[in-house]
């Protein structure tokens, strides 16, 4: 073009030659005349803006253009190269919209006959995706204005496409400009106007139009230097330094054994590749093994690989960790990679959540724990929704910054279609053990929606109970797990490290794992489909009775806005899983129960023994039937009773030996039924060799003075055979004396040293001992005289 002689009467004139946005314009004007000149300016750019909207021109339904972009914060720096290349997604709009909206609602609806009935992605496609003549229509706009198409995808949600930034302007009528950002030492670029496109209908949206936000991983790492006056909680897990490994969570957080993930297939959010050198690294340190398949799968231009110095695989190897460590037995993890985390780079979410919308075969239990600003929040929803209509569950990492009214960013874990995750602060009962306490950690993320989703259905009674909550707008998160800097993480090829790194990056990979068993026992109790999106499943378990048996309430500590609380909070959402009793709610349709034994270990003597144990029924979801009990493994010639059956709270089981049982170890089931309910649990039965034995003392009478001690020989006197270990107790001592065995356990004979020390009050006391093999006890006594 050429240079125009500009004269100050044709200032608007030369405006619209240039095809310059107002602001820019001004800017090589003289400053008095901008103020005058401005509301003309903004007059004739809506003149021009509705001459280009004339004919079949579209805007999408979502924004795009930035509010600094909008408003001046973000400076104008200079016009984004003509011949630059970029790649766009087309992302085309659902259909029959209020179809799905009613769809949903019955997917999760226990009494819809559509209950759980999720669909296929052909018959999402068919029934709410796109038609094909209006794809085939964005193909074909996208080649006639000069855009080559590089992707497509089987539920006609994405196109994408290259085209240079001269293409781009022309198509969408618009500027692309780079702008100074206005928080961060860094230019981005961005459309300075919205989107408009030539087609008979809207698109939803186009990503990869700016590169305003730079998504940030949710992991927290303590200040190196500051580490050792960092106390850590870190001194039961496995790990080194007792820092805790993802088995740890396993171990915490269900205990058992059973389930393992098997058949269940998880996908793992990534804004960059990954090394899985340092998942190896990992593996070989903590002295396990994993045996899930991996794959790494680029849905853009983004590569699979992570190397330093250029790229940090922290949260990505955390991710894996996690979710391995909590379900080890998947059939495969599956990570999602998209452009977004280096330098200069726009956000592919659109590119990575429809691959994990369209996989094959898709992954039940999806996890994401980066945050992002979209320019507008619901740009994402269309896959959300799609989740939810399909059976799959997307979590989505709370944050590590406190309230969410604080936070730099939140999204995507206050959509209303995902399960958000808080952070807690967990201690185990020792390396590898059971959940032991829990409060809410500090920095836990959670709030009332800083996008304004208006509060789901599934939440409104939670809320109702929460005095903090918002009663108008989605509050999260829903749930939460162990976050508290204490992990064992190993990334980026160096040294690994020990109780540095924390975040509900760990919580959330965590509880797709578990969402992942919980699917395991549910298509192993005869469902056809997963569990789906559990928020409404969630909020109804939380509101029960049982909800302090399926939960771990956080009652103390959480984030600094809001804390713990009984109940549902802003801090730790419902708190974390109770082992297999949140399965188990999970699992069930209706009111239902569950057992469980205690002692979990019987052991007897055959030759008429017995020894018990209690069947506890735990009601799920209002259950108060009867309960009818049987055991069922039992060896030849071993009886089992119940008392009383049926029950409805607990029963006494029963186990007897004749002489003729033999002898070893089995595992006894005991399965409990009510009607067309039925629940298991076992236990383990170790049978003996008959026989059994009697106690003797000699003496029988002791006479010790104050500062002096006495011995008496306790004798095992074996009858029909037995020849076990008996373990030998002592009661009935006075103040001041104390007793000690030095053979314990013993076969035969062990001596008994009654110690009494100076201050032992003078007198006569009877001591009972106590010996004990298995559901075998008996006793023997000694008469003990204090002299002064």
């Amino acid at each position: 073009m050429a240079k125009r002689d500009f004269t100050r009467s044709g200032l608007v004139m030369d405006w619209l030659f240039l095809d310059l946005p107002p602001e820019r314009f001004l800017m090589r004007r003289d400053g008095f005349l901008a103020g005058c000149l401005l509301a003309v300016l903004a007059s004739v750019s809506m003149l021009v803006s509705a001459a280009q909207a004339q004919g079949q021109s579209q805007t999408p339904s979502t924004r795009h253009v930035r509010e600094a972009v909008l408003n001046g914060e973000a400076q104008f720096v200079e016009r984004l190269p003509a011949t630059q290349s970029m790649r766009l997604v087309l992302v085309l709009p659902h259909r029959n919209q209020a179809e799905l909206e009613n769809l949903l609602k019955e997917l999760y609806d226990p009494h819809s006959a559509s209950y759980r009935k999720f669909l296929t992605v052909e018959e999402f496609t068919a029934r709410f995706g796109p038609s094909q003549q209006d794809y085939d229509s964005v193909i074909h706009f996208a080649e006639a204005n000069g855009f080559t198409v590089v992707g497509t995808s089987r539920n006609r949600m994405n196109l994408d496409v290259t085209g240079s930034v001269a293409s781009i302007e022309q198509a969408f009528h618009l500027i692309m400009g780079v702008y100074q950002h206005p928080t961060e030492n860094r230019t981005f670029f961005a459309p300075d106007r919205e989107p408009t496109v030539d087609l008979p209908f809207q698109l939803w949206h186009i990503t990869g139009l700016d590169n305003y936000s730079t998504p940030k991983p949710a992991y927290h790492r303590i200040d190196a230097s500051a580490k050792s006056k960092v106390k850590s909680n870190a001194t039961t897990g496995s790990g080194p330094s007792g820092s805790f490994l993802g088995s740890d969570m396993r171990a915490a957080y269900y205990g058992k054994t059973a389930l393992t993930g098997a058949g269940q297939s998880l996908g793992l959010f990534e804004f960059i590749g990954t090394d899985l050198t340092d998942l190896k690294t990992y593996y070989k340190n903590a002295g396990q093994t994993n045996s899930v398949p991996i794959t790494l799968k680029s849905v853009d231009t983004q590569s699979t690989s992570c190397k330093e110095p250029t790229c940090d695989d922290t949260e990505q190897t955390l991710d894996m960790t996690q979710a391995l460590g909590m379900a080890p037995g998947l059939s495969s993890l599956v990570m999602y990679i998209g452009t977004g985390a280096l330098s200069g780079q726009t956000l592919d979410d659109s590119g990575i959540l429809n691959a994990m919308a369209t996989a094959s075969p898709l992954n039940a239990q999806l996890s994401c724990s980066w945050a992002w600003k979209p320019a507008d929040p619901s740009t994402d929803d269309v896959y959300f929704t799609e989740f939810a209509a399909q059976g799959q569950n997307f979590f989505a990492a709370a944050g590590d910054d406190g309230s969410w009214a604080h936070a730099e960013f939140v999204w995507p874990s206050d959509s209303v279609y995902v399960t958000s995750v808080g952070g807690t602060d967990l201690e185990t009962t020792g390396a590898a053990g059971p959940w032991a306490s829990e409060t809410g950690w500090s920095d836990s993320g959670g709030g009332i929606s800083p996008d304004d989703f208006a509060i789901p259905s599934w939440q409104v009674t939670a809320a109702a109970g929460c005095p903090e909550c918002s009663q108008t707008y989605r509050n999260g998160p829903d749930v939460a797990a162990e976050a508290n800097t204490d992990f064992y993480v190993c990334a980026d090829q160096t040294t690994c490290t020990a109780n540095e790194y924390g975040g509900t990056s760990f919580a959330t990979p965590m509880w797709a794992g578990y969402l992942a068993l919980a699917n395991e026992q549910y298509l192993s109790n005869g469902a056809t489909k997963t569990l789906g999106f559990i928020n409404p499943a969630l909020y109804t378990i939380g509101g029960g009775s049982s909800y302090d048996t399926d939960f771990h309430d956080c009652l103390t500590g959480g984030n600094t806005a809001y804390g713990c609380a009984v109940g549902y909070d802003l801090s730790t959402g419902w708190g974390s899983p109770n082992g297999s009793a949140l399965i188990n709610a999970l699992t069930s349709v209706g009111p239902n129960f569950s057992l469980s034994a205690s002692p979990n270990a019987v052991a007897i003597a055959k030759g008429g023994a017995s020894g018990t144990s209690t069947i506890t029924i735990t009601p799920v979801h209002g259950f108060s039937g009867n309960v009818t009990l049987a055991a069922s493994g039992l060896p030849k010639d071993v009886t089992a009773s119940f008392t009383p059956n049926p029950a409805t709270s607990s029963s006494v089981l029963t186990l007897t030996a004749s002489s003729a049982a033999k002898v070893g170890k089995v595992t006894v089931i005991v399965t409990g039924t009510s009607g067309s309910l039925s629940a298991t649990t076992t236990l383990t039965l170790t049978v003996d060799a008959s026989g059994n034995f009697t106690l003797a003392a000699s003496p029988k009478t002791l006479k010790v003075a104050q500062g002096s001690s006495g011995t008496s020989t306790i004798t095992i006197k074996p009858t029909a055979g037995f020849d076990q270990e008996v373990t030998l107790s002592a009661s009935g001592l006075p103040s001041g004396v104390t007793a000690s065995f030095n053979t314990n356990p013993a076969t035969s004979t062990s001596t008994l040293t009654l110690k009494v020390s100076g201050s032992a009050a003078a007198g006569k006391s009877t001591i009972t001992i106590t010996g004990k093999y298995g559901s075998l006890s008996h006793t023997t006594t000694v008469k003990l005289t204090v002299t002064s």
